[in-house]
């Protein structure tokens, strides 16, 4: 009986008890906004952010991480890479050319400069067989007097140029009306600019072909690891000049579409 009465009072005698342990929470809870902000001096507890790289961030890591630099000496029972790299080079320079003289829009006595000749003794340089010289800003002048039985194959060579010519023979000078810069010009100009952009990587994925070929012939006595870094650095030499290709294109079109 005795147990049944204190099993009834237990709520009752809890509540006090509640309002004892509950109230310091709750007073601190609502005085907390009435006192200034740094009149705590308890520090907040720290928070755990993790941090995640970007797309960016993490393909730049990754192509760093990918990048070898092989000393050339040490492979050169393999492939001389001092000499892909050259090769490699050469048709950068040679695509540079290329714009310097086929693509200006500038108009001047050495514009005709490489335009070469087909005759029948072989293949010549305009500026070997005929003297040229600028009559006036809308007018190049060739004198073909020195050799005169060429003049039908100069002209033939100047108008089947990328220069967009027209020439007319008066005897043995071949009269060279400069083209006006239309924008239509301008425009296909900078087709032939990809044109030869684009043949000079054609160029470049041999020179990478045929480097890659001589080192698989290299195979025996050397690691796999090792072909593979060779290769790889053959790709990464590619790589770099193809990309200086697409910066001589992306200036020369800039230059000529203004």
């Amino acid at each position: 009986m005795a147990l049944n009465h204190l099993s009834l009072l237990r709520p009752l005698l809890c509540q006090p008890l509640l309002r004892h342990v509950r109230s310091p929470l709750t007073s601190r809870v609502s005085l907390r906004p009435l006192l200034a902000p740094d009149a705590f001096h308890h520090p907040a507890p720290a928070v755990c952010i993790r941090l995640y790289a970007t797309k960016k961030a993490k393909a730049k890591a990754k192509g760093q991480s990918g990048k070898v630099n092989i000393n050339s000496s040490l492979v050169e029972d393999i492939i001389s890479l001092d000499e892909v790299k050259e090769d490699m080079t050469t048709v950068l320079d040679s695509l540079k050319d290329d714009f310097t003289r086929n693509l200006s829009i500038r108009t001047s006595p050495g514009a005709l400069d490489h335009i070469v000749v087909t005759t029948q003794d072989g293949k010549f340089p305009l500026k070997q067989l005929g003297q040229i010289s600028m009559k006036s800003p809308q007018l190049i002048m060739v004198n073909m007097s020195s050799f005169p039985e060429v003049t039908a194959a100069a002209t033939r060579a100047l108008r089947e140029s990328s220069m967009n010519l027209n020439p007319e023979v008066d005897g043995t000078i071949i009269k060279v009306p400069v083209p006006k810069v239309t924008r239509e010009h301008r425009e296909n100009l900078a087709k032939v600019a990809k044109q030869l952009s684009n043949k000079a990587k054609d160029s470049l994925r041999r020179v990478r072909s045929n480097a890659v070929t001589q080192v698989k012939k290299a195979k025996e006595g050397h690691s796999e690891d090792t072909i593979r870094l060779v290769e790889k650095q053959i790709q990464q030499m590619a790589d770099n000049i193809a990309a200086d290709i697409d910066k001589q294109l992306a200036a020369k079109t800039k230059e000529l579409l203004g």
